[in-house]
């Protein structure tokens, strides 16, 4: 082809295409002339479209510089332009070319008939963007990592050892693994990782993998578009993993994640990017994961329930927080910690005598922290007085913790091991009670009679 065929056909086809656009368009042929212009254009000339066809492009515009464009055949976008009416704009011009590299012709387009339309956009976008990361900023407010390493009480060789890896952690980004049983704090570490790292500015989003219903997951994990399904938000909904984009997700009981998910979460840690049900192409994300579990996983990779390659990009670190009954030591400084809580939030102060605080500690505490936490809030509010009582106490958690006591003796018999425990808990109980014998009995739950006897028995002086 010699120059742009200028038949019937292609002349209605350009108008067809562009005369109704609001965008001034014109086509050149090889030599530079005009074998099309939109009527837009033509009225941004000011010129009649039918004197304009078959001219030179700088007979119709003296100050194109279209020629030149052709002649390097090599496109010009976005260029500033003075028009001879004395009219700035933004244009495009792009030669076109044949298979062989042959020049063809040439496509003009206006994209702004007046720079001040071009500024107005451009503010609109800068006031804009301004609000989107003003936007985006609130958003990271609201979803920030609440604690810190000093939230977590305790001493202990082995909370120390807990401590001192998530300092390490948080200097990484690789995704950590946080096990430990249920109550034991894992999501305060989770979010103290985030708090020493680089990302602690950006957004921390928990999400509890147990407590979303199934058939929701994927789309409050990786959003939604407009429409995408019957009952779909209007304007869509942004997933979690675009919510944390540049921080860090923590996945909370990762265990109870179905495998069609599981997958789904793989390639989100493989490729780095989500792709919104519905939407046409995935987004790049930068997200730094913490899982946690009370499970086995590799159990549940054994028995087909969690996929072997998930499990390896999950677990890249790991971090095993142990239960209190491993670290006993750390049990009075967290009761001291949950009494000042409950004073800050009642005002009623409340005191737990060494007695007492023997129990605490020689209970086992299956329920770790969180049972913890729910004891000492339920004896402050069952106790009459400032001092907590074993009248305050759940009788299981006395019985419990006695038996714990047995088992921790490594010599006696059983019967004398049993004798020591007794007589120590009635020696306490009447100290609490002033002595005064009634008391003391009621608060045994024991008749008089039987108090008096274990007494005797005991040969335990009582004064008067």
């Amino acid at each position: 082809m010699n120059n742009i065929m200028i038949n019937k056909e292609f002349i209605q086809f350009c108008y067809a295409v562009f005369d109704e656009l609001p965008i001034a368009v014109d086509i050149l042929d090889k030599e530079g002339k005009i074998i099309y212009i939109n009527k837009t254009f033509s009225d941004f000339l000011k010129k009649p479209r039918e004197e304009l066809i078959g001219k030179l492009v700088t007979e119709a515009n003296p100050t194109s510089k279209f020629l030149d464009t052709l002649h390097r055949k090599q496109a010009e976008i976005a260029c500033k332009h003075r028009f001879d009416n004395g009219n700035e704009a933004i244009v495009h011009r792009i030669p076109i070319m044949d298979d062989d590299g042959k020049l063809m012709g040439g496509f003009g387009m206006v994209v702004f008939e007046d720079i001040s339309k071009l500024q107005e956009v451009m503010d609109k976008y800068r006031v804009l963007d301004k609000e989107l990361k003003l936007y985006k900023n609130e958003i990271a407010k609201l979803n920030i990592a609440k604690y810190n390493l000093d939230d977590i009480i305790g001493r202990s060789q082995e909370i120390s050892k807990c401590k001192n890896k998530v300092k390490k952690m948080a200097r990484v980004k690789s995704n950590v693994l946080v096990i430990g049983e249920s109550g034991v704090g894992k999501e305060l570490f989770a979010h103290s990782i985030h708090n020493e790292s680089n990302r602690k500015d950006k957004a921390f989003i928990s999400v509890n993998c147990s407590a979303i219903p199934e058939n929701l997951m994927e789309s409050e994990f990786f959003g939604y578009e407009d429409g995408s399904f019957t009952g779909a938000r209007k304007g869509g909904n942004i997933g979690k993993f675009q919510l944390a984009n540049g921080g860090t997700i923590f996945l909370d009981e990762i265990g109870e994640m179905p495998l069609h998910l599981q997958a789904k979460l793989l390639r989100v840690l493989q490729e780095k990017e989500v792709q919104p049900i519905g939407a046409k192409s995935p987004l790049k994300v930068d997200v730094r994961v913490i899982s946690a579990t009370h499970k086995n996983l590799l159990q549940l990779v054994n028995d087909g329930k969690f996929r072997e390659d998930l499990y390896y990009r999950l677990n890249v670190l790991t971090l095993e927080i142990p239960p209190i009954r491993e670290r006993r030591v750390d049990i009075p400084e967290l009761i001291d910690k949950f009494l000042g809580l409950f004073y800050r939030e009642t005002g009623m102060y409340r005191n737990v005598p060494k007695n007492i605080m023997d129990i605490l500690v020689n209970y086992d505490w299956p329920g770790n922290v969180r049972e913890l936490r729910n004891i000492v809030e339920k004896i402050c509010v069952n106790a009459d007085d400032v001092n907590i009582s074993i009248a305050d106490l759940p009788p299981y958690l006395i019985n419990r913790s006695m038996k714990s006591k047995v088992v921790n003796k490594t010599s006696g018999n059983l019967k004398d091991i049993l004798d020591s425990v007794e007589k120590e808990i009635i020696i306490n109980t009447l100290r609490e009670c002033n002595y005064n014998k009634s008391e003391t009995s009621k608060k045994l739950n024991i008749p008089r009679a039987s108090l008096y006897r274990k007494l005797e028995e005991y040969g335990i002086d009582v004064k008067m």
